[in-house]
């Protein structure tokens, strides 16, 4: 009796272990699906793929390091179409030494090129009211912004990384 119950209870606790793993599986591929950004971030940091400083690509593509809030620690760049999304814990404004402010939503997407980020999403400034930016691009020290008009404003005022205030909506 005694070797019947040790193998029901082995058989039962086999069970319940691979029941156990298999949830810690599944809560863990419902957790990384559920991460926008930091998902992939953090996958390709397990796999050994160490991801540069947003500041250091930009300034390889001759950006101005400040030019997102510093807490935008988060982003994905593909190198073959170019495609830059820069995620942000939570819609904010930056303001900048040259009293220019940028407003970020929680994703800004762009082309980034040596010297621009095109096709801009989810960056806007104020020009007397709130417009999109579509276009931020380097001539020499100034930053030109193109948000229907273009608006230049001295690339010095961009190089320092700032802290974003959170604001309620973009």
């Amino acid at each position: 009796m005694d070797e019947i119950m040790n193998k029901v209870g082995s058989y039962w606790l086999s069970q319940k272990a691979n029941k156990e793993i298999s949830s810690v599986g599944d809560d863990f591929d419902s957790l990384s699906s559920s991460i926008e950004g930091g998902a992939k971030w953090l996958v390709n940091k397990i796999k050994g793929k160490m991801q540069k400083p947003l500041p250091d690509l930009l300034r390889e593509h001759d950006l101005p390091t400040g030019l997102f809030p510093r807490e935008a620690t988060h982003y994905e760049f593909d190198e073959q179409t170019k495609k830059l999304t820069v995620y942000i814990p939570s819609i904010c404004e930056v303001y900048y030494k040259d009293s220019s402010v940028l407003r970020f939503f929680t994703t800004v997407t762009g082309q980034l090129e040596k010297g621009k980020l095109a096709n801009i999403e989810g960056l806007k400034t104020k020009v007397l009211v709130w417009v999109k930016v579509t276009c931020v691009k380097t001539e020499g020290s100034d930053v030109k912004f193109t948000v229907g008009v273009k608006k230049t404003r001295s690339r010095d005022a961009y190089e320092i990384l700032r802290d974003g205030i959170s604001v309620e909506k973009f």
